[in-house]
């Protein structure tokens, strides 16, 4: 559905916010975009959608140029921006069937739509509450509906759960995964790596606007050469303990002392734990499975933020 070929975006001022970036989306996928503020995410989204030119590269969407255009961009794409809605003056509900309606769906097909969705995300409570007196999160959720009422062939979210409580999270990452299952195209832009494992199918880790790693969840994982983590919290006013020959790299923040540990070593490290903790030298301690947060931490460590996607939400 998507191309994307050796794309490179640099604004005035030498600001490269996207670096010689290939990636494709697939019908019926969820894609997760990964990285840190101003890695280039949403001015990735912004070029897809017609709204900003590439410096060079190429896009195709579904095999039509949205640079030279955009209309059919607009026409295929619905998008979620990173920015809050505009929704004064109206009622999600009212929001919800507007869209739907200039995205060119039947009246009755989008009111039904649009009940289903505030039915789903269970919202339906404030579905007639003028979009002023709303909350962050009910207007981040309206704003997702807006996107999925009558959704294009490729659905790009930015920060759809940004604000919204762990319940509706829940409720919308199934919404989601039911877009990609009717054959859209799904693109993903979230900070939440815990919740993103979970979601999508393949996951896109930027890093200074280059795609640093490209993979499923488990193969992310699978680059990590330890299985579990030992996670210890050091006693206040003491230092954190020597780490024993057989853990690897150990990452100290503050009291948190992380130490990467083979499966063969867990009967070990769980009595090295049992001991500091007798004698004083941290105040607890827990074993985790490596997870896909431990993995994008390791690729993006020491970035600095950038301001490239603060440009275009200025």
């Amino acid at each position: 559905m998507l191309h994307v070929e050796h794309l490179t975006k640099i604004y005035r001022g030498g600001l490269r916010a996207n670096d010689d970036l290939s990636l494709e989306v697939r019908p019926g996928e969820v894609l997760g975009l990964l990285g840190h503020n101003g890695a280039g995410k949403t001015t990735l989204l912004n070029q897809v959608a017609g709204l900003v030119r590439p410096t060079s590269g190429t896009l195709r969407l579904d095999g039509r140029d949205p640079v030279t255009d955009p209309a059919y961009a607009r026409a295929v794409c619905s998008v979620q921006l990173q920015a809050q809605a505009p929704l004064a003056g109206v009622t999600p509900r009212q929001a919800i069937e507007i869209l739907g309606r200039i995205r060119g769906g039947k009246r009755q097909r989008v009111r039904q739509r649009t009940g289903e969705l505030l039915a789903a995300l269970d919202i339906a409570e404030w579905a007639d509450v003028p979009g002023e007196r709303l909350s962050g999160g009910v207007r981040r959720l309206t704003a997702f509906c807006m996107a999925a009422v009558e959704p294009g062939r490729l659905v790009m979210l930015d920060e759809p759960t940004n604000d919204v409580d762990p319940v509706r999270r829940r409720l919308l990452w199934q919404q989601v995964r039911d877009l990609a299952a009717d054959g859209c195209a799904v693109i993903l832009v979230t900070h939440n790596v815990a919740e993103a494992e979970r979601s999508v199918d393949r996951i896109v880790v930027l890093d200074h606007g280059r795609a640093v790693v490209t993979g499923t969840p488990a193969e992310l994982r699978n680059r990590v050469t330890a299985d579990l983590r030992l996670e210890l919290t050091c006693t206040p006013g003491l230092p954190p303990p020597a780490p024993p020959a057989w853990v690897g790299t150990v990452t100290v923040t503050g009291r948190r002392m992380v130490l990467p540990v083979d499966t063969d070593q867990t009967e070990r490290a769980v009595a090295w734990a049992l001991g500091l903790r007798g004698a004083g030298t941290i105040t607890e301690f827990a074993l985790h499975p490596v997870s896909l947060e431990d993995v994008y931490v390791g690729l993006t460590a020491g970035t600095e933020k950038e301001t490239g996607d603060a440009i275009l939400a200025a």
